[in-house]
């Protein structure tokens, strides 16, 4: 079996069977690993060997982007995948942080360099002919090194959900062990085609999508998510697999329900951030099986979703993974929980997520010491995630540490009443986040997007709301925002700080408890 990503790709060069369908393109596996060579020994001739060995990509989802990872792994250089929602200087201090000597761009993506100042930068469009050019004229290639497991495949920026995004320094070994584990998991070979539209600069795309096609040698799909598109997508190319992060599923569901919606190929959907209500209906409705769990980039804390995992829980964590009080540095209570399934002791159960063996797969945020430090303290790994575990070990995500809320003396955290506010079917998505009370401490605002042609009147919110028995009074939010769009990263991940920016008042439909007595809409004099 191969250690590497540069020893997998070399297995598939003599396969004919289907690497990339794009459009009405198809492209094998002996093809698609030839233009990567040739790619690669491309990018090495332009390359300053006494520089590091990092080359950026600004790219879409397309084949280029494709056949740029598989050449960064071939090569056994370090490819630095750039966000394309980044702009101006933050775009700018994104290439300097990982310290690219290249930066690969297509005609798509290349305007949002105009203007910018990238010292010791070479920047190479590869919709250009002259790039053509180059490739073609590249000699055969000789790799910049032969790479061992350890060795980093590539620099994958955070979300940046929670501040600036961090580059994790990403090794084979960690796309390795994520692709040959849910092969395993699914059974994918090389009859299946994986649906690539979550986007490939990001770890969900690298860990759940490319690393499944090219462990299996399965077909692969890559695509710029859309809702509207996506069943045509899945029948046109008879996908079998997706992977997803966020809210994708949400888009999708919200779209008008067919008859023959489960007609189609699709057969697994895995990923992470999955609401309960929504894993269930994508299910039903589109005949699949779909598969939720725990991630993050730095793959410090690993958790699993087995079968007979409870409502509302992310799984069950690997040895090492527990919950701490980051104040005391002392394992959190197991959570317990009333009749009705409300969480009773918040405040002694919830915590931190950690791994107390220490930092796992995380090899620390390449140029940013500051931040690795504040990750591995107390010789373990600190996630930032809040969560609590219950006397059998199923673990429930709570929020961010930022997602804390301090309503009239009780602490409250987000995700518990974010899942509760899911069970009302005309809700499509939502986030809770913490709002300054007039007197002192927080008070619960929620930002909403409902389904598509649906409303939700006050009195009804109020009647839902009523009959949630494991929701606590203080639960209740004092402000609620009905929105056309929550801000959100290019991973869908909803961006509360910007939320948190916008105030009580923000533009369009406002409901609020005035003296805690119902709600009703905010109208000028309120303001």
């Amino acid at each position: 079996m191969a250690e590497t990503l540069q020893g997998l790709l070399r297995t598939r060069a003599d396969l004919d069977t289907i690497a990339v369908k794009y459009g009405d393109r198809v492209c094998t596996w002996r093809e698609h690993v030839a233009a990567a060579s040739g790619h690669a020994a491309a990018v090495i001739a332009e390359t300053d060997p006494s520089r590091p060995m990092h080359v950026g990509t600004l790219m879409g989802n397309t084949p280029g982007m494709l056949t740029a990872l598989a050449a960064a792994a071939l090569g056994g250089y370090t490819l630095c995948g750039v966000n394309t929602t980044r702009r101006g200087d933050a775009l700018a201090r994104d290439v300097a942080r990982v310290d690219c000597q290249l930066l690969l761009t297509d005609a798509s993506h290349r305007g949002l360099l105009d203007g910018l100042e990238l010292p010791g930068v070479v920047v190479l469009d590869v919709d250009d002919a002259q790039w053509t050019e180059r490739v073609s004229a590249a000699p055969a290639l000789v790799p910049h090194r032969e790479v061992g497991p350890d060795d980093t495949f590539m620099m994958i920026f955070t979300s940046g959900t929670s501040g600036e995004p961090k580059a994790v320094e990403v090794p084979h070994a960690m796309v390795l062990f994520a692709g040959s584990a849910l092969v395993q998991r699914f059974g994918v070979d090389d009859s299946d085609v994986c649906y690539l539209a979550m986007p490939l600069f990001h770890s969900n795309a690298v860990y759940a999508g490319w690393s499944v096609a090219v462990g299996a040698g399965a077909a692969m799909v890559p695509a710029t998510f859309s809702a509207s598109r996506f069943l045509a997508d899945v029948r046109r190319h008879g996908v079998t697999y997706m992977n997803y992060v966020g809210k994708p599923l949400a888009y999708i569901l919200a779209t008008p329900e067919g008859a023959d919606d489960h007609d189609n190929t699709l057969r697994v959907a895995f990923g992470n951030e999955a609401a309960d209500r929504d894993i269930e209906e994508f299910g039903r409705r589109f005949g699949c099986a779909v598969w939720d769990g725990f991630g993050s980039t730095e793959t410090a804390v690993i958790i699993t979703r087995p079968d007979g995992c409870p409502p509302g829980s992310i799984g069950q964590g690997f040895p090492g993974v527990a919950v701490y009080d980051p104040e005391t540095v002392t394992e959190c209570a197991v959570a317990r929980f009333d009749d009705t399934g409300a969480l009773v002791n918040a405040d002694d159960a919830t915590g931190e997520l950690v791994n107390t063996t220490g930092s796992g797969l995380f090899r620390g945020y390449y140029n940013d010491p500051g931040a690795t430090d504040q990750r591995l303290r107390h010789g373990m790994y600190w996630s930032g995630d809040l969560a609590y575990r219950d006397a059998d070990g199923w673990i429930y995500l709570a929020g961010r540490t930022g997602d804390w809320m301090r309503v009239d003396g009780e602490n409250l955290t987000s995700a518990p009443i974010e899942r509760i506010l899911l069970r009302l079917n005309v809700i499509s998505r939502v986030a809770v986040y913490p709002v300054p009370d007039e007197h002192v401490g927080d008070q619960v605002m929620v930002a909403l997007v409902l389904r598509d042609g649906a409303d939700l009147r006050p009195e009804e919110f109020e009647a839902f709301l009523a009959v949630q028995p494991d929701l606590s009074p203080k639960a209740w939010p004092r402000y609620v925002w009905i929105a056309e769009d929550l801000p959100s990263t290019a991973t869908n991940k909803i961006l509360k700080r910007e939320l948190v920016a916008l105030g009580v008042d923000p533009t369009g439909r406002v409901l609020w408890r005035r003296d805690r007595t119902g709600f009703a809409p905010v109208v000028p004099v309120d303001r």
